[in-house]
């Protein structure tokens, strides 16, 4: 695996005007994650993980800090530039249905990013065929499938393109846990074949052990440790992190 840093956050600050001033939710911020690796940012809700991500994309201007993607400044980016970016860097939403525009039959949302983008479709078979999903489904609409299924369809999505980093924002969370683990499974082998990055976002210290390279705990919009999966599970030094261990229980997912 190449070990190059792929995106990197440096002090990133999100506030937001409360009530009684400005609240800060995210609160020096910093990270690497290389590339070819998975790593978990794991955290209680509200703990700002999902806020860090979509400033990673740029879907959240940050109040101050930098984001860089292959070297180059995402906040400095221009439309232009950040049109091409995107082509590079997808996200899987938590809520499987909600991503999906209800109106719209399976053919149509697969190739809505050839369109958006202006670049030659890829056989939306083919595409289906990589999440293990027949190529009837096309023909269908979203609330036709299941919770599982639908989730597969925003893979399918998000992989349009053949982007490098995805952003898998608690990918299962809304999902029965076999249906779950299914997805898990999926996500590991389009990563073996694919070559893909992860930022993998989770409240579950089992999921993120499974599938992650690196975790990143954050509570209260801070992040309060960093390390090799097996390290920070294994022997976290946190209190904090040793109650999010015990707080969730193992998932049925086999390697």
């Amino acid at each position: 695996m190449d070990t190059g840093v792929l995106a990197e956050v440096l002090g990133l600050v999100k506030e937001y005007d409360g009530g009684g001033g400005r609240v800060r939710v995210v609160d020096d911020v910093s990270f690497t994650i290389r590339r070819g690796e998975t790593l978990g940012l794991v955290g209680e809700s509200g703990s700002g993980k999902s806020t860090v991500a979509r400033m990673l994309l740029r879907l959240v201007e940050p109040t101050s800090g930098e984001v860089r993607y292959d070297g180059v400044d995402v906040l400095a980016a221009s439309a232009r530039e950040m049109r091409a970016m995107r082509r590079r860097m997808q996200v899987v939403f938590q809520d499987p249905y909600a991503a999906l525009n209800p109106k719209m039959r399976v053919r149509e949302i697969l190739a809505e990013p050839f369109a958006i983008h202006r670049v030659a479709a890829r056989p939306l078979g083919e595409m289906l065929r990589e999440v293990g999903l027949d190529e009837s489904a096309l023909e269908r609409y979203p609330h036709e499938f299941s919770g599982g299924q639908r989730q597969r369809i925003n893979i399918a999505r998000a992989l349009a393109l053949r982007p490098e980093f995805v952003v898998l924002d608690e990918p299962v969370s809304a999902l029965d846990v076999s249906v779950g683990a299914q997805v898990i499974n999926l996500l590991r082998e389009l990563q073996r074949t694919q070559g893909l990055t992860y930022l993998f976002i989770s409240h579950s210290m089992p999921l993120v052990r499974y599938l992650c390279d690196r975790v990143a705990v954050m509570q209260r919009g801070r992040l309060v440790e960093l390390g090799d999966c097996d390290q920070v599970c294994g022997a976290p030094r946190k209190e904090y992190t040793r109650r999010l261990i015990t707080a969730t229980p193992e998932i049925p997912v086999s390697a």
